[in-house]
Formats: C-alpha cells, structure tokens, sequence
C-alpha cells in the first residue's frame, strides 16, 4: 500500500519560539526524582537538599546569562587555572578548619510541590507555542497568534535568514538556538530567540528557499 504525501503539508515548516522557563525541565526531572526517592526510603537526605539547590543554582545562572562558545573556553580556561593554583600552592601551605554544613534536609512534601509548580508552568509554555507560531510556505510567511485572533501574513520571496547559537548550554539541553527571519529587502526583522532542534529547523528552510530559488528561474 502506497500513502500518499500531501506536498502543501511536507513543505509546511512551523516555527515555535519558546520561553526561557522550558530550560527548568533538568529541576523538575531531579524534584520528581528526588521526592521518590525519599518517599519510598520514608525520611528526608540532607546531600539530596544540597544537589537540589546546586541544581536550582545552574538553572537559574544559565537562563539569566549568555554563554557563547568563546566565553565558555574562558571560564573553563579561569576555573582551571584557579583549582590548580588552590590545589597546588595554597592548600598545601595552610591548615583548613573542620567546617560543619548548615543542615540542608528538604522534605518530600518541597520536592513533590516543586515538581507540580514547574510542571503546571512548563505545560503553560508548550501549550502557549500552539497558538502563537509562525508557519513558511512555499509562497507566504504565516504568523498565527491565540484562537480568535487576526492573523499576519508575509511575502516569503527575498526572504533572508539568520541562524545562531547565542547560548552553549541551551543548546545542549534542548538543542535551543536563534533564527531571524527578514522578509524582503527592507522587511521587519522577525526575532524567534528560542527554536528548539534550531539547526534541523534551519536546513529546511534553506531547503525550502533553495527549490523556491530555482523555481522561479525556471520561470523566468
């Protein structure tokens, strides 16, 4: 049996720019998992309340700062500088004090009402992608905004695009990336700052240029 492909709907791409908060989903895996854990054993673990608030830390840094690529080699490069010079020169030299942690046991109640927070938010923001997006045909850039509203509709032909990854670590938790696209010679810049799988999105619209580009000097 051969299925039939409609090919309006195979050269549809959609294009939903989502927000900063979906880069909370590594703390909410950890929340549900930490809150089992401490269900099933029934009593509270002082190192799991010390993971959770490094987790929160890394979460929250990466979504308030930029990290490109270069600024990334920079810490790493100053971190390691600095771990070596403490651990060679300074703690060699000098005698450290037993410290005594503060206690850190969050209850399992914390973990479960953490986790229906950010779950409730993260579904918020995927469900806030399917009614505002941006559609590319072959002949009209198409932005959908709510259910009821009007929507925006742009001439494709002399489209240009940008493609970067502004961020390393959002790309490498969700393959998250910018595109710009610039419709006509002078057209408005259209900023979509969070594309997930942002270089799969990007080759199929310069595929779709591409055949668009040669159809019309078939044309002419």
């Amino acid at each position: 049996m051969i299925k039939m492909v409609d090919s309006d709907k195979k050269d549809m791409i959609y294009l939903r720019n989502y927000s900063k908060v979906i880069f909370f989903w590594p703390l909410l895996f950890i929340s549900i998992i930490l809150w089992m854990i401490q269900l099933i054993i029934d009593s509270t673990i002082s190192m799991f309340g010390y993971f959770w608030v490094g987790m929160f830390f890394i979460n929250i840094f990466i979504i308030s700062f930029d990290f490109p690529l270069t600024r990334v080699f920079i810490m790493i490069l100053i971190f390691a500088i600095v771990f070596i010079f403490i651990m060679v020169l300074v703690l060699p030299i000098i005698e450290l004090p037993q410290i005594q942690l503060f206690n850190m046991e969050l209850s399992t109640e914390f973990y479960l009402s953490i986790a229906v927070i950010l779950a409730f938010i993260l579904i918020i923001a995927f469900l806030n992608t399917r009614l505002n997006y941006w559609i590319l045909e072959r002949n009209e850039i198409y932005h959908k905004k709510g259910l009821f509203s009007d929507s925006e509709r742009y001439p494709i032909y002399n489209l240009r695009i940008r493609k970067s990854i502004p961020d390393v670590f959002e790309f490498l938790f969700l393959r998250a990336g910018l595109i710009e696209l610039i419709p006509g010679a002078k057209g408005e810049i259209i900023h979509l700052p969070t594309i997930l799988n942002v270089n799969k999105k990007a080759k199929k619209i310069d595929e779709l240029l591409s055949h668009l580009s040669v159809g019309v000097n078939v044309e002419t």
